[in-house]
Formats: structure tokens, sequence, C-alpha cells
């Protein structure tokens, strides 16, 4: 019995030792499937990072630690090990390697510089386990945050207080990040406006790639103080793409931290660095005389590199109206210019009211010019302004045109130029130029001017060397000029009958000169001149018809021309005066310098061309049928002329007041004094020209102008007031009569001028100029007066840090910057004993600078004549930094007005913005 318990219990051992076999047979099968699947799915185990630490970088290489099958592996799903190539980095006060937090810390003043990532910051963490840097401020001795994060990545900069960076993601999150970004300045020529910068500040940034940022809480603005801001743009979630644009949703402006109610349900800002096309924003205001209007709203078109567009309009609710085309081209090396259209239509008051007016004005301008080195003999320019005679005084943008207000003539020249550069040179130019009046409404122009030259030609010279003597220095060239001039109102103007009294003429030059000295000190050359006249039309004069009241005068066309020949020769010289007084002396030495010219000019009578009428009183006329010669008539009568001219200048040295000056200064006492008179050998009557006298001096270390002029007739006059051939001296008058006379007088003053001079000196008064010691002695004279307000400037400064350096300045310095710039003209006439005065004004205009960001402005002049105000313009500048506020006022015209401005300098919110303005009344 026991025998069978015995085995029965072996048989239940057995039967389990087997069971537990297969299941552990088992449960290694379902081990190994396991083990392979999980070596199949799962990544590579990361390796850790072995650290080498140098001097100035950081080596990282990984160490094979743990094998691994590489068979077993999906190269496709490796991640990309941190730091392939070598990081620099550097740090002031320590660098620290945990291996534990497999961490890399760098404190002070730490930098690295990683591929295209550059980050500095006051505290820098890489973890080299889960690719990312991070980077703070820290705190100086006196707990104040610094050192704020520097992050570049390529061209993109951001400046926060924290950030932390996934080098494998390349996406960051950014705390109260500062991102400056330029914007363009519009168009070639800076119609789009001028250019800027706007920051980016926000909260809280989301880098999502090297492209977008999202922004929490963001600020916009172009202020310059970017953590106290005047303004910025709140914007509450936003989108930021560098370089391009931010697009957000609802934002308002803030003042001064104060929430106003400008504000748009979503927002897009360019950021642009190049020209792109957009909307022009437009001025809102009114007009007394045209009611509400809105002025400047347009479209720029960014057409290519080289070329732009801008069309702008005028609305005004009474139906006036304009239209502006603005166009700048450039290519570089090659040329640039701008093109410019305007058209107004300008009604005044209401249709069906007795005041109604209208009238359309418009103006053109071009402006083209070539480089130099694009094609050296052929050059090709344009400078034209050509319009309504009444558009800068009528015009809807007053605004625009105050600089153009007093313009009375229109110029306008297109020229292209040719050159044959082979010897000898020809030089050949087609011009079309014009000229109008403004105020006679008279246009003349030349359609086109033809002129040809060939250079001078010396056929008696070597080829090498100098030329000598007078047979070696004889020279001739050829000169031909051309023209078609027309001239006619603004009424014809683009119209076929502008062209109804249009005259051509071309006239030939071939002159013939030489050179030489004679005694080493007389320059003398003489010349021969021959012209030859064309024309395509002359007339033809009858005697008086008492039927029809007048002498006829016919019209002959076709070709004709005449021949004119004239001689010259003259002799000149210089003569130098020297007067010293000793290098001891203030004035050391004063020179004169004279430079004498005598010349003689001949030209026979044309008399040959002259024929005869007679005129309504019986009495023969003499005429020549080229009088219509746009270029020139015969001369009647002989010319036989001798010339004389005196040039003087006038200069001293005076010793100069710093003792460390090895020369003397030079200053000019008289820069010139001209005599100048003719005589006529061959006349009958009055062979003596009057005699002309000019001059001009600058004084005050050249901050006083003065030019004067005059003209002495030596011959008297009848009671009619006409010259008779009796010198004025045996009229019982003197040596000559004072016809005319003139002078202008111009003086530029400071505070700078009234600055005394710092530096080595050997004494207080002795080693002052002639000109300083005139210029202070005029000024404490003429401005003593000012003298008793030093105490209200040193009171008022009192507590200012540059109180001793405006005691040290004088009492016209003061600190308060300022400039005026003075003019005097005077015109006398006494051509018939009128003595009378025909011009006596005052001009003048500067700035004050009342502190370093208010500024006034002013200019004017007064007629003491018509004892009345000129043109006169009144202003205030204020910077308020990011933004600007100026105000201009013309009272004293007849189109008087003001305008009023406010707005962001910005030019990528330089459309928020208040102006105002009151038109001219042009009832008056």
């Amino acid at each position: 019995m026991n025998l069978q318990k015995l085995s029965h219990t072996f048989t239940k051992i057995g039967f389990i030792a087997l069971q537990a076999k297969r299941l552990y047979i088992l449960l290694t099968v379902i081990i190994f499937c396991c083990n392979q699947s999980v070596q199949a799915q799962e990544p590579p185990v990361k390796k850790p990072l072995k650290i080498e630490a140098k001097k100035d970088s950081l080596v990282v290489n990984p160490i094979d630690t743990v094998k691994v099958d590489t068979t077993k592996t999906d190269s496709l799903n490796q991640k990309k090990p941190l730091l392939l190539d070598q990081i620099e980095r550097k740090a002031k006060d320590y660098e620290k390697i945990s291996q534990r937090e497999k961490k890399i810390y760098l404190y002070n003043e730490a930098e690295i510089y990683y591929q295209d990532i550059e980050l500095k910051a006051g505290i820098i963490v890489i973890d080299y386990i889960k690719n990312e840097v991070s980077a703070g401020r820290i705190k100086d001795t006196a707990g104040n945050f610094t050192q704020a994060p520097y992050f570049k990545q390529g061209s993109n900069v951001v400046e926060p207080d924290s950030i932390r960076f996934n080098f494998d993601t390349q996406k960051a999150l950014i705390w109260n990040s500062k991102s400056e970004q330029s914007v363009s300045g519009g168009g070639i020529g800076g119609i789009g406006g001028g250019g800027g910068g706007i920051t980016v500040k926000a909260e809280i940034t989301k880098k999502e790639n090297d492209s977008v940022y999202y922004l929490y809480e963001g600020k916009l603005t172009t202020s310059e103080n970017i953590d106290d801001p005047e303004y910025y743009i709140r914007i509450r979630k936003g989108k930021f793409v560098p370089k391009k644009k931010v697009i957000a949703g609802f934002s308002n402006m803030y003042i001064a931290d104060v929430p106003t109610p400008i504000a748009v349900p979503f927002a897009y800002f360019p950021l642009t660095q190049s020209r792109t096309s957009g909307l022009i924003f437009p001025t809102f205001s009114q007009s007394n005389e045209r009611g509400f209007f809105l002025q400047n709203l347009g479209y720029y078109f960014a057409i290519s590199d080289y070329v732009d567009l801008a069309l702008t309009g005028d609305y005004f609710t009474n139906g006036s109206f304009g239209i502006r085309g603005e166009s700048s081209y450039s290519k570089r090396y090659r040329f640039n210019g701008g093109l410019s259209f305007r058209f107004e239509n300008n009604i005044t008051s209401q249709r069906g009211f007795p005041d109604f007016s209208q009238q359309r004005v418009f103006n053109l301008r071009w402006r083209h010019s070539q480089d130099p080195k694009a094609n050296p003999n052929s050059r090709f320019s344009a400078s034209v302004n050509v319009g309504s005679s009444q558009f800068f005084r009528q015009s809807l943008n007053q605004l625009n045109n105050t600089g153009d207000f007093l313009r009375n003539t229109l110029n306008s020249s297109i020229s292209y130029t040719k050159t044959f550069p082979a010897y000898p040179a020809v030089n050949i130019s087609l011009t079309a130029t014009h000229n109008q009046n403004t105020n006679t409404e008279i246009i003349n122009l030349t359609l086109p001017t033809l002129q040809a030259s060939v250079e001078r030609v010396f056929p008696f010279a070597p080829k090498e060397g100098s030329k000598k003597g007078i047979l070696q220095n004889i020279n001739f060239q050829y000169n031909l000029r051309g023209e078609n001039r027309i001239q006619t109102t603004d009424d014809d103007f683009l119209s076929a009958d502008m062209f109804n009294d249009a005259r051509v003429g071309a006239r030939h030059t071939i002159p013939v000169s030489t050179n030489f000295k004679i005694a080493k000190y007389l320059s003398v050359s003489a010349n021969v001149n021959y012209d030859e006249t064309w024309v395509l039309e002359t007339i033809r004069r009858r005697d008086f018809d008492p039927v029809l009241g007048e002498a006829p005068t016919d019209t002959i066309n076709g070709f004709d021309r005449f021949g004119q020949y004239n001689l010259g020769a003259s002799v000149g010289t210089t003569v130098y005066g020297t007067f010293n007084f000793g290098e001891d002396k203030k004035i050391q030495a004063i020179r004169h310098v004279i430079r004498p010219s005598i010349s003689y000019s001949f030209t026979p009578s044309s008399e040959r061309l002259f024929d005869e009428f007679i005129d309504q009183n019986g009495n023969v006329q003499q005429f020549t049928r080229f009088q219509n010669s746009i270029l020139g008539t015969p001369s009647l009568a002989n010319s036989n002329i001798i010339g004389i001219s005196i040039a003087n200048t006038l200069e001293a040295k005076v010793r100069s007041r710093d003792s460390t000056a090895k020369e003397p200064k030079k200053i000019s006492i008289l820069n010139s004094l001209n005599f100048n008179t003719s005589y006529n050998l061959a006349a009958d009557s009055l062979p003596l020209a009057p005699i002309r006298v000019t001059g001009g001096t600058r004084l005050f270390n050249e901050k006083m102008s003065i030019n004067f002029g005059g003209t002495f007739d030596p011959y008297a006059i009848d009671n009619s007031g006409r010259r008779i051939n009796t010198l004025n001296i045996k009229n019982g008058g003197g040596l000559a009569r004072l016809t005319n006379a003139n002078a202008t007088l111009s003086y530029s003053l400071s505070n700078e001028t009234f600055k005394r001079k710092t530096g080595p000196q050997e004494g207080n008064d002795n080693n002052r100029s002639v000109e300083e010691e005139v210029d202070n002695a005029f000024f404490e004279s003429g401005f003593a007066a000012g003298r008793n307000q030093r105490g209200f400037f040193n009171e008022r400064e009192e507590k200012d840090d540059n109180e001793e350096e405006a005691k040290e300045n004088g009492p016209y310095n003061h600190i308060i910057p300022w400039d005026l710039r003075i003019g005097y003209s005077l015109g006398y006439n006494n051509s018939n004993r009128q003595n009378q005065i025909t011009n006596n004004a005052i001009q003048f205009s500067g700035n004050v600078s009342l502190s370093e960001k208010w500024r006034i402005r002013f200019s004017s002049s007064y007629d003491i004549l018509g004892q009345g105000f000129g043109f006169t313009n009144l202003g205030f500048e204020r910077d308020l930094d990011s933004w600007r506020m100026n105000f201009d006022w013309q009272p004293f015209r007849e189109n008087g007005t003001w305008f009023f401005f406010i707005g962001i300098k910005g030019s990528i919110l330089q459309d928020i913005k208040w102006e105002k303005r009151r038109d001219p009344d042009r009832r008056l």
C-alpha cells in the first residue's frame, strides 16, 4: 500500500515537471518573439555624449557603450545627433559640464556659435540629450536683470528676456521678444515714402520655423525707446513673418499706455524690404471753397527693379478734381530719371453762382540723366518743366507747390550730344529748349537747335611738344548753329497755330586766332572771324501807302544768305604791388593785384545789304531784308572799337591768433573792383561808351557778402533826356553822370558767431585779425542792448548742467541754437535825371531751436519803397520722437493759407496722421 502511494506521488511529480518544462519552453518562445519585436520597432538607444573641453570650442563625440546589431535597426528613423559641427562657446565667469544632468552651463557674458545660430546671454544652458538650449538674464550686484539674450539665426534677430530653442525641431519659445524690422522706402525715387524700421515685441512668442512666429500680446511701434514707447499698436494675437508681414486680429493704438479708439478688427502690416505695390492712403479734410475732399488717394505700382509708378488723385465735393502720375526709373551705370504729370480741373464756388469759375491747368516734368561711363561719346539728357502758367498759383494741392509759388519762369531743355573722337574731333548736339514767362504767359521755343563744332586745329604746330611763337599758335575751328524758333502763348501752346510764326536760321562761324608774349610780361592775342548767316525768309519794305496808312512789309519765302567778318586783338598783363609792414605787426602785408587789358575790334559796314523806303513823314529810311533774322543782322555802320578794362583785387596777410600757426592768415579785403569802357573810333558822335564799375568783397570771416555796381555816362543829356555829343563836364556837370547803380548785402550769423574761441593764445586782443576786430566792434555796438538779458538767461538755466558753458560762451549763445540770414538790395536810376530809387528791400530768414525738439522758422522780405511785406512764411516744428508736428502759415500773400500736420515718422505707419489746412481765398 505504501509502495502504491509512493509510486502515485512520483507519477504526479513527473507530470508536474513535464508541464513546467512545457510552460518554460512556451515562455521562452514568447520572450524571444517579444525581444525580436522590440528590436525591430524601437528607435536605437541614445548614445551618451563624450564632452571634450577645449579653450575656444566644444567637441561632442558619441561612444558606443551598448552593442546593438545595426543590421536590425532602421537608419531612416535614426535621430540626427546634436552638434555635428564644431560649437564655439565662451563665458566670462565659468563653464560647467554636468555629466549627471547631461547639460553644459555657461555663465556671465555667455556666447555660443553653432552653424547659422548665434546666441548671447547672461546664462546659457545646453541640454545635449534633448538637443535644446536655454538662455536668460542674470542679476547684477544691484539686483537688476542684465545681459538679455541676443538670438540670431540667419538674418533674423530676436532680443528677448529668455528663450528656449530645440535644435531638432527648430522651434522655440520666447518670452518678451523684441525684433527690429527694417522697411523698404518705397519706389526707386522715393515715391512710396521714406524708409524706416519697426519693432515687433511680444510677451510670448512661439517660433514655428525659420519664417513663422506666433505672437501673444504683441506690440508694434516705430519708437526708439522699445521698453517704454510713446505709442504702440497692441496686437492680442498675431502671426509674424520676418521681413515680410505681420497679420493680426483686433488691434488698437495706445498712446503713453492709454488706449485710444483708433482700432481695426484685423490688421496687415507689410514688412517687405523690397518695393511692393500697394494703396496710397488719402488725406481727408474740408475746404471753404470746394467742400469736403479726399487728397492724394492712389496706388503705387512696383513695376520692376528699374521702374515704378504712382497714380494719385484729389476729389472735392464741388466737382474739382486732380490727377497725378509720377514715375521713377533707374539702371545702374546707365541712366536714371523721373517723369511727373499733373492735371487739375479747378472749380470755384457752385454752378449758377455769379462767382463761379472753372479752369483747367496742367504741369509736366521730366528729368533724365545719363551716366558718363555709359557712353563717353554719346550723351542724352532732359530737364523739362512745362505747363500752364497759372498752375502753381491755382493748384489744388498748394502744400506741394509752396516752393514754386514765386516762380516767374518755366524752363526746359532736351539735348543729345554725339562726339566723333578721331582728330580733329567733331561734336554735334541737338537741343530743344522752352522758356515760359508765367506773368506774361509768353512762351519761347527752339524746336530744335542744331550745333556742330570741329575742335581747334593748329596747322603749323608740331605734333609733339609745346607751341611757341605766333605761327605755331595759329589755330582755326568751325562752328555751326541752326535754330527753329517759335514764340506763342498759353492759349496756342501745343496747337497747330503755334507754328504759324516759326522762324528758321543757321549761322556758320570760322574763327582764326593766335597768341604770344611780348617782353615776357605782355600777353597778346589776335583773332579773325568770318560769319555767314542763312535764312529761309526775308522781307521787303515798300514806301508809305496813304490808303493803307502804313509802309507795307512783304514776306519773301526762300533761301538767302549774307556774310560778315571782323578782327580783333588784345594785350594784357598782371601787376603785383606788395606793401610790407613787418612780421611783428597785426597786418603784416597788403598785396594789390592789377590786371589791365586793352582790346581792339573792327567790323566793317555791310551797307550793300541795305535798301531804302519812304516813311509816313516823307523821310528816307534804310532797312535790310535780313532784319528778321534770328541769328544776327548785318551792321550798317563801321565798328572800330578800343576797349579798356582794369581788374583789381586786394589781399592782406595778418598774424594768426593761434600761436602754434607757422604761417600768417590770408584774408581778402576786396575780391574784385573792375572798370570797363570802350571808344568807337568810327563813330561820328558819342564815341565813348559809359563806364561800368563793379566790385565785391566778403567780410567778417566771409559771413558778410557785399556786391555793388554802377554805370557812369561821360556825356550830358538834353531836356528830353536824350544823350548829346557833349561831355558832361563841359555842360557844367561832373566828370561823368551816375546813370544807375545797384548794391546787395547779405549776412549770416548764428549763436556760434558769438561763442568765445578757446585754444592757445598769446594775449587777449593783441592777436585778433582785422576781420575779427571789426566783427566784434560791429556787434558790441549794434547788439549792446541785448547784454541786459544775461541775468534772465542765467536765472533760467541756473539748474541746468550747461550753465558754466553758457557763461563761458557769452550772453549771446545761452545754449539756444539759432541762425539768421539777412539780405539787403538797393537799386538806383538816374538815366533821365529822375534820381529815383527803383529797389529798396530787406530779406531775412532764420531758425530758432527753443529746445532740442522745438524749432521755429521764418522767412520774409519787406519792400521799403512799397511799404509792405513780400512772401512770408512762419512755422514751427516739434520732434515728438516717433511723431512729428509742424505748422506753416503764409499771412502776407493774396493766397494766404496755413497748414497743420501731426503724424508718425515711420514710413510703414505714416498714414496715421491728422492734417488741417486753410486754403487760399482766390477771390482776393
